[in-house]
């Protein structure tokens, strides 16, 4: 029943001010739930701003180390040791809840391999092989775990507004609504109350005027 709806009684006197109770306390769990996000965010935030750097230095690392075993091996050695690997890299996607909030759960599979998983002879190659191959091995396993980061960021982000709106909407609109209209009832039910007051006391004077007379 929208609140306009409501008849200055004393049922709707009471709905409104179950309409209110209720009101109050879901905008003190959402700000709570909003304050509660946007620490994780922070959190996040920060721990995203360390991972990228630590990610660029592991890029930079990794590049450094293929320069390297192409100039002892070559390139084509380099890219028959790349080409061996069977198992590709990839990962698993899952879910994890912060604060009612479906974050992103990025699980590795198949990046940090064995000798034998990467398919190529260890007799046939140098060790600058198996180097590159655990450079490029640590930074996918960066590369997930920004991933996950990032994608938990944009998630925070997208239900930090939805729950921001709510906020503002129970605040400055639902709240506010429903303390005027209990306002307006409570006013008119003791307008009502007076003017009963008033009637009863008229007709106690008629009343007693009549016994007066014999």
């Amino acid at each position: 029943m929208p609140v306009d709806d409501i008849k200055p009684t004393r049922s709707g006197l009471l709905i409104v001010r179950r309409r209110m109770a209720l009101a109050e306390r879901v905008h003190r769990l959402l700000a709570m739930k909003l304050d509660g996000m946007m620490l994780e965010l922070i959190k996040l935030a920060d721990q995203a701003a360390r991972d990228r750097k630590e990610l660029e230095e592991k890029y930079a690392a990794a590049r450094e180390m293929v320069a390297v075993a192409a100039m002892m091996e070559g390139e084509t050695g380099v890219l028959l040791a790349a080409l061996s690997v069977e198992a590709a890299p990839t990962y698993t996607a899952g879910q994890k809840n912060v604060f009612g909030v479906c974050l992103p759960d990025l699980e590795p599979v198949m990046v940090k391999k064995t000798l034998d998983q990467r398919g190529y002879s260890v007799l046939g190659t140098s060790s600058v092989i198996d180097d590159a191959a655990d450079a490029y091995e640590d930074l996918l396993e960066a590369i997930v775990a920004s991933a996950e980061l990032e994608g938990s960021i944009k998630r925070l982000l997208d239900d930090i507004e939805r729950t921001r709106r709510r906020v503002n909407a129970l605040e400055f609109k639902v709240i506010p609504e429903l303390v005027e209209k209990r306002r307006f009832i409570e006013d008119q039910r003791d307008e009502m109350e007076r003017q009963e007051w008033t009637r009863l006391r008229r007709i106690k004077k008629i009343k007693e005027k009549r016994a007066e007379k014999p």
